[in-house]
């Protein structure tokens, strides 16, 4: 009975390690998850107006807002490479980034609403985005969809980024 038992994990074990594993031929996927969330990005031009952000977003019937914190943004810079190895490093780029994290995320239509206010503490103007969010396979078809609702906010308004 042992032995059967022995055969049978080590079965079930192989079977596993093949199942998860990329298959042949495949790269592996990164192993990171989907943030379930909205992410703004305010441009280096009008981000020395904005000192405070407030977001709401609306999918699916559920809402969720807050006053998100606005993060310093960096762009990288390509170090270059030596003997196969590559590096870069991040340097502040003058934009500013905020994300208000949302219980779930679909390719639905998104309705989301930006107020802030600048330096002096005077309400920005309110600006208001209909759109749906991008489900694309950044790491390939064999890793899964990543679903991503990603804005800018300048001083024109509120836009779907590129």
């Amino acid at each position: 009975m042992r032995k059967h038992g022995l055969l049978l994990a080590l079965l079930t074990t192989a079977g596993l390690a093949t199942a998860c594993g990329p298959g042949p031929g495949a790269a592996p996927c990164p192993a990171i998850a989907q943030a379930t969330a909205v992410s703004v990005t305010v441009p280096a031009s009008y981000a020395p107006q904005v000192a405070a952000l407030h977001l709401k977003a609306c999918q699916d019937g559920t809402c969720k807002e807050d006053n998100v914190e606005l993060r310093p943004g960096s762009a990288s810079i390509d170090q270059g490479c030596t003997n196969g190895v590559c590096s870069a490093t991040a340097s502040p780029d003058g934009t500013k980034l905020a994300t208000l994290f949302l219980g779930a995320l679909t390719e639905s239509p998104m309705t989301v609403t930006a107020a802030g206010t600048g330096p002096d503490g005077v309400a920005l103007p309110v600006h208001t985005l209909e759109f749906r969010p991008r489900g694309e396979y950044p790491f390939g078809e064999q890793c899964g969809r990543f679903i991503t609702a990603s804005l800018v906010l300048d001083a024109e308004g509120l836009h779907q980024s590129d």
